[in-house]
């Protein structure tokens, strides 16, 4: 039978819940266990497709084509498997189900009330991932924090769990120890009231994850595990550290997984982290850096920078530079500063590389093409991804092909030379308003161009990427641009569709219809992102 581990967030959000219970999984499954996740968003969302990045973070999209959260790309990053459907849960779904179900009779005239059917579903949507992966450990992250409204079911299924089977449930509370600058002390006061508020849902966590900005010292060790019913060894130390990715070793340093085995009554076994660890010393040891610009428009959230909007081009830009022993200057630039002030398109000089990565919409959308152009003219290696790869097919049919006022059907119905245009199944529907999980999204093949840059990087002439857009380019201009000499280096063998654009003579120009960023993992860099670095630190290098 599978074991379960409720992962809870103590104090305040944003403390890491996402990479915390990926870590537990990383450590899990170097002891040789097969192990999966599950994230529950407590939105009535059905998916995040519809979500704004400035509130939610970025989309990840699965294999199968579903809208979630970014943690489902945590979860993959760091187990090394992909994770699918019945890997993510939102209160809309639950309910949107238990109201199907309540409409075809499947309660037999029952009352449906939230316990035990909107329980009853969540409990079976967990045990249903259990069964189809077969996994030795199912991780549950609940979003939010202890104490809000809107997580209360679920953190009830989780109770009603672990009254069932209490051997098979686990909880593990990821909670905040600030250390006010005024006191210069890590209080623990926090933490012990959102225990309380915890216990008031009749939950003991089992063990807590100690976040901070340094690590607990064995006084706070102790009075949480005085005032919050448990021992000190349950307390892990989770300081602030600079890679993600060095979580699981710390965590170990604490016995973390050693802890969860003895609580389950499993036999300890010998963990195999080298190639973790090994990974961890590389970066630690990087010394040189490359500078990337990223181009975008989903940055700013009042005075802060919110860059959760791109978490997977930003580590799948880590993950290629770490492997050629580069550390990423990345910096975020926003395209409307180049519409209202064209000279300061001049600072993209000092960078290595250039990337514009997707969105949807107006703004910015001029900005973003002068910066293509710059990219394309002064030979600075540029990657665009989905909207990145349009724009830069509107860029070059605007200037090279002399298709004058060249344009997307997205943001110019009218244009003359819609280079880039609306599938024709999105124009249904974008006529009914039917936008939520309506895009081309998922895994499709596609099949690369002999003698091109992208052939050259996957090594192979079949590849499958995943999508998320509505719009793409207009096979009507294809010949045209393609005797202007842009060069289609990828194609969806079903349906003809271009998925990836490059230019020969540059050191680095590609675009795809794809989000190759969703694909790449710390110890497998993407092949695309790969060869970006690799001719960003060539050019640092002249």
């Amino acid at each position: 039978m599978a074991r379960y581990i409720f992962v809870l967030g103590g104090v305040m959000s944003g403390i890491g819940k996402g990479v915390s219970t990926a870590s537990i999984g990383n450590i899990l499954k170097s002891y040789g266990f097969s192990v999966t996740a599950i994230k529950i968003d407590p939105y009535l969302n059905v998916d995040a497709g519809t979500m704004n990045p400035i509130e939610h973070g970025e989309v990840f999209v699965t294999d199968d084509g579903l809208e979630c959260d970014q943690d489902i790309g945590n979860y993959e990053r760091f187990l090394g498997d992909p994770m699918f459907r019945h890997n993510y849960m939102t209160t809309g779904q639950v309910y949107q189900s238990v109201i199907a179900k309540e409409r075809a009779m499947h309660y037999g005239g029952k009352c449906v009330e939230v316990v035990p059917h909107i329980t009853g579903e969540i409990t079976e949507r967990i045990e249903f991932a259990a069964r189809k992966t077969k996994a030795d450990f199912v991780l549950i992250e609940v979003g939010g924090t202890v104490g809000e409204y809107q997580n209360n079911i679920f953190l009830e299924a989780g109770r009603m769990m672990k009254l069932k089977s209490p051997d098979k449930v686990l909880f593990i509370m990821v909670s905040y120890l600030p250390v006010p600058k005024m006191i210069g002390e890590m209080k623990t006061k926090p933490t012990q009231h959102a225990v309380r508020i915890l216990n008031g849902t009749g939950i003991q966590p089992d063990i807590i994850l100690a976040r901070s900005a340094y690590p607990i010292d064995a006084p706070r060790k102790q009075k949480i595990a005085i005032f919050c019913n448990m021992s000190e060894e349950d307390v892990i130390s989770a300081p602030d550290i600079e890679s993600i990715y060095e979580i699981p070793v710390n965590f170990e340093k604490d016995n973390l997984g050693k802890q969860i085995l003895a609580k389950f009554g499993l036999a300890r076994r010998k963990s195999d982290m080298r190639e973790w660890r090994a990974l961890v010393r590389r970066i630690k040891n990087v010394k040189k850096t490359v500078k990337i610009a990223v181009v975008g428009k989903y940055f700013t959230t009042g005075r802060f920078v919110l860059s959760d909007s791109y978490i997977s081009v930003i580590e799948a830009i880590k993950h290629a530079s770490w492997r050629f022993g580069f550390k990423p200057d990345i910096q975020w630039l926003d395209p409307e500063e180049y519409e209202k002030n064209p000279a300061r398109i001049r600072e993209l000089e000092k960078f290595d590389g250039i990337l514009v990565p997707g969105g949807f919409g107006k703004r910015g959308v001029e900005g973003k093409i002068k910066v293509i152009r710059y990219a394309r003219t002064r030979h600075i290696p540029y990657l665009g991804l989905c909207y990145g790869m349009q724009l830069a097919v509107v860029e070059f049919a605007r200037n090279v092909a002399k298709l004058k006022h060249a344009d997307t059907t997205e943001i110019n119905t009218q244009t003359p030379h819609p280079v880039i245009a609306t599938m024709p199944e999105q124009e249904i529907h974008l006529k009914n308003k039917e936008y939520g999980g309506s895009m081309r999204l998922g895994m499709y093949p596609c099949a690369l161009t002999e003698g091109t840059i992208s052939l050259k990087a996957y090594q192979e002439k079949n590849i499958f990427e995943r999508h998320r857009h509505r719009y793409e380019m207009n096979n009507d201009f294809r010949e045209t641009l393609e005797e202007a000499g842009l060069v289609i280096s990828g194609i969806n063998p079903q349906r003809n569709l271009v998925e990836i654009i490059e230019l020969r003579g540059h050191p680095f120009f590609v675009g795809t219809q794809f989000h190759p960023e969703l694909k790449s993992s710390p110890l497998k860099p993407h092949p695309l992102f790969r060869e970006f670095i690799k001719a960003a630190t060539r050019k640092k290098k002249k």
